[in-house]
């Protein structure tokens, strides 16, 4: 994890605080070997990707408190499953890629090119999920 790079071939940087992100829920989209989901992706939420994701039978928007999750909505951050993404990208319904916070193993599976495609930039002065 330390040293990790993002997609962009710089340190990679938080995804979200507020909600707690990533397989590690240390803010950000570190991955390691038990993580099978790879959470590779930090992406902003919206309200197409929250449907398409419950379609899917992931509903990331209602709280799990057995497991300390707040339910998302749109405009929060979150590590996203790789494959997830994909999937939302081949429908037409891809969220917004943080792309400075994108683990550089998303690149295994998606082209650099499509990410850029989908880029959310941050508002300049404003830390990631804070």
């Amino acid at each position: 994890m330390a040293g990790a790079q993002s997609v962009l071939g710089t340190p990679l940087q938080p995804c979200s605080k507020r909600p707690l992100t990533g397989f590690f829920r240390d803010g950000c989209c570190n991955t390691g070997r038990d993580d099978h989901g790879l959470h590779l992706l930090c992406a902003m939420m919206t309200p197409e990707f929250l449907a398409f994701s419950k379609s899917r039978g992931n509903d990331l928007s209602t709280p799990a408190p057995d497991y300390d999750f707040p339910g998302l909505k749109p405009g929060d951050r979150w590590c996203l499953c790789i494959g997830r993404w994909k999937e939302a990208l081949e429908a037409g319904v891809a969220p917004p890629v943080v792309l400075e916070a994108t683990h550089m193993g998303a690149l295994e599976f998606v082209d650099l090119e499509d990410l850029r495609a989908h880029a959310h930039p941050r508002p300049t002065g404003t830390a990631a999920g804070e």
